[in-house]
């Protein structure tokens, strides 16, 4: 079921998104969400944050890790909103047999009637299969604009936590981090020109990471400040 609904619905799952790349410093709200999601005793959780604060990341790492188990079933990784468009019933259909259900950018559907009702059975149906569920929206659930009680005492029922915005000293580290998982060293002077020169926003941050790896890799060079301003145009 999970490679027939992946390629199905075209999604892919980033290879870059795991736990081990994902930078969650002791203590902050993303340390605990990422532990959280590794207690397989927390059957339902609610994650939110604004853009660039790992929700994408951390759902994509637990479909990936649990994946790799032996005997595993099926961890589907859902983004609502490239599929808030499709019928509700056709995108939840059948979702509560898999071992893991994450529903990723919930807020695109969340005030959406037609999604009301069967978000709802949704729900639950995963309490009577076992099912765990993971929901990402980028508010708390009492801002989501849900029209239907039923479904907003569903949505608060389980862990909820808020992820925080990185700081700067937060996004040097976490470029960094990001780096070195690739086999890079990217000096604290090039990390904070990255940040000085780009929209502090981690998913513009780390596909210039990813582009300056690229070339890096393909003309054996060392990310300096020169060959950074070069790749980037910056």
């Amino acid at each position: 079921m999970n490679d027939f609904q992946q390629l199905s619905l075209g999604i892919k799952l980033d290879n870059q998104a795991t736990f081990d790349n994902f930078y969650a410093p002791n203590g902050t709200p993303q340390h605990l969400a990422k532990m959280l999601l590794q207690d397989e005793g927390k059957q339902y959780a609610y994650l939110c944050g604004s853009s660039g604060t790992g929700l994408s990341h951390l759902l994509q790492a637990l479909c990936k890790i649990h994946s790799l188990r032996p005997s595993s079933g099926a961890a589907l990784y859902m983004p609502l909103k490239e599929l808030r468009d499709y019928p509700a019933g056709q995108v939840l259909q059948g979702l509560e047999s898999a071992d893991i259900v994450c529903l990723d950018d919930f807020e695109e559907v969340a005030g959406r009637e037609e999604w009301q009702q069967p978000l709802f059975n949704f729900f639950n149906r995963c309490n009577e299969s076992g099912t765990r569920l993971i929901i990402a929206a980028h508010t708390l659930p009492d801002f989501l604009d849900v029209l239907l009680e039923d479904l907003l005492s569903r949505l608060k029922s389980g862990v909820s936590l808020q992820l925080i915005d990185y700081k700067d000293a937060d996004l040097r580290r976490l470029l960094q981090h990001r780096a070195s998982g690739l086999g890079l060293y990217l000096s604290d002077e090039v990390a904070l020109f990255l940040l000085h020169r780009l929209p502090r926003n981690t998913h513009v941050l780390m596909e210039s990471l990813d582009k300056l790896d690229a070339v890096s890799l393909r003309e054996q060079r060392r990310l300096t400040l020169p060959f950074v301003k070069g790749v980037l145009e910056l």
